[in-house]
């Protein structure tokens, strides 16, 4: 698999839903726009997973999901304020690592790589992460990436929260996947913590 975990157990997440999903799908800026640094945008970034889901409307037809699998977990506020004062982090600029939701250039490109895969303006950004460590509503609330992502909703999803919904609803129908697989054999085991 070239995904990483976080990345596969958010493509059977979304597919247990119901979404058709794609990977990393590459987007920048556009050579015409009047920001556009060939040293600084010369590089693609990628959509980590993209599903369309063919039965529901509106946001929720489309989930466009960036995933960030850190072991020590996501801070929401740690990262708007590195962002804000451009720090640098793990020895690159932190806006770096979330380009579409902080300049309006890599926004442009990721709305227009969205609208031209899925034929929609209207999605669901999603980040998801390996925990959240303090309050969601401030990521998903923030009116900056907010207006960058066109007034679309933002989410921060949990693995904790994914297999909470996928580990509940596993049945013994062999999964169509490798982690689907995993989960059943868990399951199956009758494995739990308390043991």
């Amino acid at each position: 698999m070239k995904e990483d975990i976080l990345e596969q157990m958010v493509d059977e997440y979304l597919q247990h839903k119901g979404y058709f999903t794609r990977h990393n799908i590459k987007f920048r800026p556009a050579g015409d726009h009047v920001e556009y640094d060939a040293r600084q945008d010369a590089v693609h970034s990628d959509i980590d997973v993209i599903g369309i889901h063919p039965r529901l409307d509106g946001a929720r037809r489309v989930m466009v999901v960036s995933c960030k699998s850190w072991q020590g977990g996501f801070r929401p506020k740690y990262w708007i304020d590195a962002i804000a004062k451009n720090k640098v982090v793990s020895g690159r600029e932190a806006w770096r690592g979330f380009r579409e939701l902080t300049r309006e250039k890599w926004a442009a490109a990721f709305r227009t790589a969205v609208a031209e895969l899925t034929g929609s303006s209207s999605f669901t950004y999603i980040t998801a992460v390996t925990k959240v460590v303090g309050n969601r509503a401030a990521w998903q609330d923030n009116a900056t990436f907010r207006e960058n992502l066109g007034g679309n909703p933002i989410e921060l999803l949990t693995f904790s929260d994914m297999l909470k919904e996928l580990f509940s609803s596993i049945d013994t129908t062999p999964a169509s996947s490798e982690v689907g697989r995993v989960l059943q054999l868990i399951k199956a085991s009758d494995w739990s913590l308390d043991k």
